[in-house]
Order: structure tokens, then sequence, then C-alpha cells
């Protein structure tokens, strides 16, 4: 599936502005992917040094030119902080779906930013990307990550196991589940 849009979309909510990552983030993707916490339940390399952070953003932005994937900044509306990151991604046309992934610096979570950020992509994918399901893969023991997602309306698929990491738990939400949800 590629996606169809003519410019990044950047979404605005009460608090946050989700916007295009850009090479003047760097400094922040390297703490975010960097950071113990942040990365605790993530299997993944950690940059090395900031020529790293800017080959990551890099590589993000080619996918999102090639309209493959979509990666969006969380920053603070009053402040314009960097708080994290939310994408979409492994895209597939049939049934119209891709892959949710999120992730927060310490200093932002437990404020209901991230639960705020998701919300917001997901009445994106589904009124403007016409998805018609949305899976996220966390780990069984991410419990913040998983309440979150049970908040939002994403319902565990126990069928289903992560093939690139079997400590992973597969979440999934529709189109339906999603407007028939009080967050939705």
């Amino acid at each position: 599936m590629i996606l169809n849009f003519s410019s990044f979309p950047t979404l605005i909510t009460k608090r946050l502005i989700l916007r295009r990552l850009s090479e003047q983030d760097s400094h922040e993707i390297f703490e975010l992917r960097s950071h113990p916490d942040v990365n605790r339940f993530i299997d993944r390399p950690k940059p090395a040094d900031m020529h790293d952070a800017l080959e990551f953003i890099k590589k993000i932005n080619g996918g999102i030119d090639k309209k493959l994937s979509l990666y969006w900044v969380i920053s603070t509306r009053n402040q314009s902080e960097f708080a994290g990151t939310v994408c979409l991604w492994n895209f597939v046309e049939q049934p119209a779906s891709a892959e949710l992934g999120y992730e927060l610096l310490p200093a932002f979570q437990g404020k209901g930013y991230m639960q705020e950020a998701i919300e917001t992509v997901l009445h994106f994918s589904f009124e403007n990307i016409y998805l018609t399901r949305i899976e996220a893969f966390t780990n069984k023991e991410n419990l913040r990550s998983i309440n979150l997602l049970g908040k939002m309306g994403f319902k565990p698929e126990p069928d289903r196991i992560d093939k690139d990491n079997s400590s992973n738990i597969v979440f999934s939400i529709s189109e339906t589940e999603f407007r028939n949800h009080p967050a939705g």
C-alpha cells in the first residue's frame, strides 16, 4: 500500500503538534533512542553518536518521501518541546491496515500525551488514509503500553505471535471498534 498525500500531514490536538521529523531533531532522537527507560522493552540497536541519529532521521524521511510510512514528532503546543514520536508503518493493502509505533521521553510520560497523540493518529488513519485496521506490538511486560492500548480500545490477539519477538503481544483495533469506543 502506498500512501496518497501531497504534503506531510501535520496534526494538531489540544496540547500537541504532530509534525514531520527533521534533522534539527537529531539531539532529541539520539536521547529518545538511547534512553534506557524508553528502550527497556524495545529490541533495537542504540545510536552510538549523533551521526547515527542523523542517519536514522534520513532513513525515516526517505520512507516518508516514498510514501511508505508516516512518522510524527510529538511536540507540545505551548513550548514546542520534543516529547516523543508516533508512527504508522508496515502498511498492507488488503485488508487496509498498518502497524502503530510510539515512544515518549520519560519527562512527558504519565500526562496523557501519548493517548492524545494516538487518538489523533487513529482518527487520521481511519478518516484520511481509509485504513480498516491498525495493529500494535508491545512487550508482554510493558504494562504501561498494554494499559494505554486497552484505554484506546485495542484488543489483544492471543492467537497471533510476533515472529520477530516472541516476548511481544499483538493488539489490534478496527475502524468500527474505534468509532464505538469511548476514546474514539
